[in-house]
Formats: structure tokens, sequence, C-alpha cells
């Protein structure tokens, strides 16, 4: 999809891919960053430039030539992001990727800030910008108006300094801050810890997981359904969030090896934490960031166990979910099994009916249902 810009014209993809997408991997909010960026000659040349947040590398791409560092807790940002670059004849050195728990390295004289959904990966980020910035750096965050809760203002003032905003274009918004250096930054709450209940187990949660304070009620009613007496199985949690899913499916099947897949950065480190704390580095695990399950071989897997979000960012829909479905069947051995949990209005049964040729219910409440379908011969 052609991003016409200040900078350029450039071709780019969304992901995850989709035949005949009409969802556009830039938004507002990038146009009128790169046009405020222009009309002010910035950057300036020989400017360091950090990008945070950038979706799908609309503005590593526009901005390439500056040859920005790129931080996201998102692997298909970064895969996105090597993509366009190539699209646009690019070399993947043009931006330096990094993973939102990498430490910053260097001043930067522009930081420019996509506005996450999770304002906790927000509060994490600018934190993290402490002893990084030039004295006169100037951090510009943006996002959509309808997606910014007073709150983003009062992060800003509070971590870094003064905010001003410009009118908004096509309901888009930037927020200025002028940071003020600081001899006692403030300390980075992140991550979080709970102890899970009905368990021993201290879970520790990074700024960007899901339900990161406490446990979800649907992952709750989830645990009380795991399989067990699976002897020697390859268990994938899939889309594991902080892992606790393959914690107590591991805690149940004592031969299995696990394997925790997520798109975030902080949910996978998480998850390895939280499963190295509980049984040792002794118990075969696997922890990677990764597009589903993409990276894993067919018929590899005994058995998926599945939470899938209905949303990226701020778009919903089950688009990933079905994506995640697809790939379990491949991944899937013979006569494995993927379980499912989904609120009851998101009818994954039609889905799995559809690609397995059936499923089945395990439990359900009001709320949620979990369903289960097999790979058949």
């Amino acid at each position: 999809m052609l991003f016409n810009c200040p900078q350029g014209a450039f071709d780019l993809i969304r992901l995850p891919l989709r035949p005949n997408e009409l969802l556009q991997p830039f938004d507002a909010a990038d146009e009128y960053l790169l046009t405020h960026l222009a009309e002010q000659g910035l950057p300036k040349a020989g400017s360091r430039v950090l990008i945070v947040n950038d979706s799908f590398g609309a503005l590593a791409v526009a901005l390439s030539d500056y040859r920005p560092d790129a931080v996201s807790d998102s692997f298909l940002s970064h895969r996105a992001t090597e993509i366009n670059l190539e699209k646009n004849g690019k070399t993947r050195d043009s931006t330096r990727l990094l993973h939102s728990l990498e430490p910053l390295q260097g001043s930067y004289d522009l930081v420019l800030i996509k506005i996450p959904k999770t304002l906790g990966l927000l509060e994490h980020q600018l934190i993290s910008l402490h002893g990084h910035l030039q004295p006169d750096a100037q951090v510009i965050l943006a996002g959509m108006v309808k997606m910014l809760p007073g709150s983003v203002w009062q992060l800003a003032e509070r971590l870094l300094g003064p905010t001003t905003t410009a009118l908004a274009r096509k309901k888009a918004k930037l927020i200025f801050a002028k940071p003020i250096p600081r001899d006692d930054p403030p300390p980075n709450p992140y991550p979080v810890r709970y102890r899970l209940e009905n368990t021993g187990f201290r879970i520790v949660n990074h700024a960007n997981v899901f339900s990161r304070d406490s446990l979800d009620i649907g992952t709750r009613f989830f645990l009380r359904h795991l399989p067990e007496g699976l002897g020697r199985s390859e268990i994938v949690d899939l889309g594991c969030g902080n892992g606790v899913v393959g914690l107590i499916a591991a805690r149940r099947n004592p031969e299995a090896v696990l394997h925790f897949i997520d798109e975030s950065y902080m949910a996978v480190a998480s998850a390895k934490e939280n499963f190295e704390a509980a049984f040792g580095t002794e118990r075969k695990a696997t922890f990677q960031a990764g597009d589903g399950l993409k990276a894993f071989a067919s018929e590899s897997a005994d058995l998926i166990l599945c939470n899938p979000p209905f949303h990226q960012q701020y778009l919903q829909g089950d688009q990933i979910a079905v994506g995640m479905f697809r790939d379990a069947k491949r991944v899937l051995r013979r006569d494995g099994e993927l379980w499912v949990i989904g609120n009851r209005h998101l009818n994954y049964h039609a889905v799995l009916d559809r690609l397995f040729g059936g499923c089945s219910g395990v439990a359900a409440n009001p709320k949620f249902v979990i369903h289960k379908t097999r790979k058949r011969r």
C-alpha cells in the first residue's frame, strides 16, 4: 500500500499478511508526525533519532536516511519494518531494531513515540529515556485523538517535563515534551509481581503483559480445566502472555516439554522468568517471540493451548485468532489437540468446525467457553 509523506512515497505492508488487505500499515498520526518534521526541518543533519512503537515501519522507512534506532515490543512490528525497508530499497542496517527490554545506547537528539495502547508500556519507555537524552533533545508523542486518555499528558509531564500540543489534524494529535534533566530519575515500577492463587508460584509481569497485576478471569477459568496425564508430550502455549497457562500445564504434565510463543518480547521474557522460577533451568522448555507458529515444524506438537487476542493494538477482530488456528492445524501431530478459550460472543467454534471438521466443548460459564478440536487422521 502506498504511503505518501513529505519524505517520499513508500510501498508498505502490514503483518500478519492477509489476502486483499484493506487496512493501512500507517495512520494519520504517522502522516502528521512526518509532516511536522518536514515543516520544522527535522531531523537536523547528524542527529541521533529514536523511534518508539512504530507500528509497521512507516516512520523507520521514511527516516531511514538518518539511521534511526527503533524500539518496539512487537515481533510483528520489527519483521514488518525489515520487510518494508527492503521493499523500498533500504538496507536493513539503516535502522537498528531494539526490543523493549534491550537497554538504549548513547544519547538522542530527537525521540518520536507512537503512543501505545498499554500506558504501562509507555511509562516504562519514558522512564527508560532518562540518561539517554541530549540537553536540548526534542521528544514528540503522536497518536489518534480518540485513543488518547488524559493520563498520557500527565504521564509525560511527570516523567519528562512540561508538554504542549499542536492542533489536531485528521483526528491525530502531537504532544511535545520538554525534558528536564533529573539527578533522581523515577524508579521503574515494572515488572510487577503477584502470587498465583492456589499455588506457590510468584508471577512476574513486564509492563506490556495483559492483566499484569492479577490473574484475569478468563485465564482463571482455563486453568481449572487444563488436561493432565499426557506423558512425554510436546505442549505449546500459543500467545503465552506471562506463561501461566503453560506453567500449570507443565505442573500437571511433569514429563511434557513446554514451548512458549508470543509476539510480545515482554510477554516471552515474563513467561521465561516465571517458568524458570517454578521449575529451574533443567526442565525442558523453549521461549520465543514470533509470528504465531510460523517458526514451528509441521506435525511437531501434541497439544496447543491458546487464549487468543482479539485485538492488534486498537484494531479488534478475529483475524489474529484465525491465523493462530490455521497454524495450529499444521503444527499438530495426527490426533493432536487444540484447546481454545474465548468470550462466548467470539464464536470460535464456527471457525474451528470449518478448519478441523468439528470441535467440542470442554467447559463453559456465562462469559467464557473452552473448545477443543482434534487433528483428524
